[in-house]
């Protein structure tokens, strides 16, 4: 006989009850349910009474969900709180008992009181988190670079900007790396913060998986000597049947605080004797690489995702946080079934910063709080979402001059999986 829905007891867990937590995490994930002692003690450093939720039925865990604190990055480099969500599973044997929803509402309702203006997670699962207010707020694409067709000069030996590449190790990258991320993240929307656990975890300090590789780092330093880029990536060893090299690289992290660098660490990768093709890992869909090479039709686009999905807590935090590249004025009806949030507004921006407050003025645009959220980092058309039904315009015209208001020069990014 299987339980009620309201027998089993969601509620935060204590820390002896993390390993088996842990267990339902991988189970609920299809993975090895086997937790090392070295993995439960690195992941112990993470844990934080009252964000870790955990569904019993009896003594076993059925369910999880985690979120933490996080900083992501508005238009215009505002550093925003988050919620950030994580680890949401539901075993098999207890799909549709309400279980996620329960987590789901008793953290973001948690989140609100702390004063987090969004919420944030990654959907393995595309249909799941509209209905709690998410909305797919950046996109993520990758492209494999064939570089024999992609006409740079073979010769290229280093940057001729006066820069230089240097081949650095995993010390150096926990040394410089989170200097030039902090540099990086205010210059794209999207982009989330990065803590000393997540440096040891990507250079190997810290062991989570049961077989780390150990990846090359190179970095990029601008004329005065500044660190600017940094590029991590891995080569595996193929070799054609006439004894040719043909080894791919697949880049695991590139972040670059000037064009130049940019340039610079594509262009060197393109260059590694053996390498002939480059697996580019999760860009911006406006990534520069593409466009570097001489022949653009090298770089073949093999992945466009959804990628970071936001949930607004507070329409007008979130508002009054970005920046707008017009002047104008707009009244918003934002829909919110949780009633964390919604409500009608009236968004003014200017080059001097934004404002918005409620209002009981007839509203130009009725929307939900998840298609908003598709619009706050700039990435989404308003004309698109009416044209799909997912806005509804009362004043003609009211479509296009949003899009005049809050559509961004360069697209957002999040680099990171959490």
């Amino acid at each position: 006989m299987t339980s009620a829905r309201f027998d089993i007891d969601v509620r935060p867990i204590t820390q002896a009850e993390h390993p088996e937590w842990l267990r339902a995490v991988k189970t609920g994930f299809l993975q090895n349910p086997v937790i090392s002692e070295e993995e439960l003690a690195a992941r112990s450093e993470r844990f934080e009474v009252c964000r870790y939720l955990g569904a019993f039925d009896g003594d076993r865990c059925v369910a999880t969900f985690r979120s933490f604190d996080q900083e992501v990055t508005a238009v215009g480099g505002g550093l925003i709180s988050a919620d950030a969500i994580s680890s949401v599973t539901v075993t098999a044997t207890h799909r549709r008992r309400g279980l996620l929803t329960r987590m789901m509402n008793q953290d973001l309702a948690a989140a609100k009181e702390r004063g987090d203006t969004v919420a944030t997670l990654i959907a393995a699962e595309y249909p799941i988190y509209g209905r709690y207010g998410f909305g797919p707020a950046t996109q993520s694409a990758e492209w494999t670079v064939d570089i024999p067709r992609a006409g740079l000069d073979p010769r290229w030996s280093g940057p001729g900007d006066g820069g230089r590449i240097d081949i650095v190790d995993a010390e150096d990258v926990r040394k410089f790396g989170p200097e030039l991320h902090e540099r990086v993240r205010r210059l794209i929307p999207g982009v989330i913060d990065r803590d000393d656990w997540w440096w040891r975890l990507n250079t190997g300090a810290v062991r989570v998986e049961p077989k780390w590789k150990e990846p090359f780092y190179a970095l990029y330093r601008g004329a005065d000597g500044e660190v600017e880029g940094l590029v991590v990536y891995e080569v595996d060893d193929k070799w054609g049947d006439a004894k040719q090299p043909q080894d791919t690289a697949t880049v695991r992290d590139l972040i670059a605080a000037t064009p130049a660098a940019e340039r610079a660490l594509w262009s060197f990768l393109c260059s590694i004797d053996w390498v002939t093709g480059i697996k580019s890992g999760s860009r911006a869909p406006d990534d520069l690489l593409p466009l570097l090479l001489p022949d653009a039709r090298a770089a073949r686009v093999t992945s466009a995702v959804d990628w970071l999905w936001v949930r607004i807590l507070d329409v007008v935090r979130a508002l009054e946080s970005r920046t707008y590249e017009g002047t104008g004025s707009l009244v918003l009806e934002v829909a919110d079934r949780a009633g964390l949030t919604g409500g009608r507004f009236r968004l003014e921006t200017s080059a001097q910063g934004a404002s918005c407050t409620p209002t009981t003025e007839s509203a130009e645009l009725i929307l939900d709080v998840a298609d908003l959220a598709r619009l706050w980092l700039g990435d989404e058309s308003v004309v698109r979402l009416a044209a799909l039904g997912r806005v509804q315009e009362e004043r003609a015209g009211a479509a296009l001059s949003a899009d005049a208001l809050l559509r961004t020069s360069r697209r957002p990014w999040c680099p990171d999986m959490f």
